[in-house]
């Protein structure tokens, strides 16, 4: 069921990615070990909403949102200069409250390979892309099915607080769209305002 959701080419994006991420070897220690110490679990609050006319979506749908994240790094320092950093895997479990209507709120699962630049000791500006399947029990027009994929990209910024916790800003482009596999196929996307922090 879930080969059916990225069988369209604008979703094809999702499963490489993926798999990019997991073939790159996995640091040797954990993530006190990185250039970027934290830990690696974080929450994110924000607020998102479709805009008509971006692309092929035809309505507007405004969420609240509460994204979990796990986060597990995949190498050492990259690079040198301003672009050094280092990759890692993000696990996330997004809850996407509806706003403007009535119904239960989209839930999903999403895995995103991340690049986080390291060369600023205050701030760490990363960028990502990924996605993964997203449960719309919502009956929101032009959406022909209930189970759907995602994908997105963004970038962010890291403000460490101490050596463990830091606070989170981010800003992505969301796509959510059934792949084709049912009609209609309306697709939303949108932009999301997110404020985060690692415990």
């Amino acid at each position: 069921m879930f080969f059916c959701l990225f069988r369209s080419r604008s979703l094809s994006i999702i499963p490489g990615i993926l798999l990019a991420t997991l073939l790159v070897n996995p640091a040797d220690g954990p993530a006190a070990d990185t250039p970027d110490p934290h830990t690696p679990f974080s929450v994110l609050f924000g607020y998102g909403s479709s805009y008509p006319g971006w692309g092929s979506t035809k309505i507007r749908v405004q969420t609240i949102d509460t994204i979990f994240r796990y986060e597990l790094p995949k190498t050492q320092a990259l690079g040198s200069s301003w672009y050094k950093g280092y990759h890692s895997l993000l696990v996330e479990v997004p809850v996407h409250l509806l706003v403007d209507r009535s119904g239960p709120p989209m839930i999903g699962c999403s895995f995103l390979a991340e690049y986080t630049f390291t060369s600023s000791d205050r701030l760490r500006p990363y960028v990502f892309a990924g996605g993964g399947p997203l449960y719309v029990p919502a009956d929101i027009p032009g959406m022909g099915a209930h189970l759907n994929g995602h994908y997105q990209c963004g970038i962010g910024i890291r403000h460490p607080l101490t050596d463990s916790h830091a606070l989170l800003f981010e800003v992505r482009y969301h796509h959510v769209s059934n792949g084709g596999t049912e009609d209609p196929n309306d697709p939303l996307n949108s932009l999301k305002f997110l404020v985060g922090y690692t415990f």
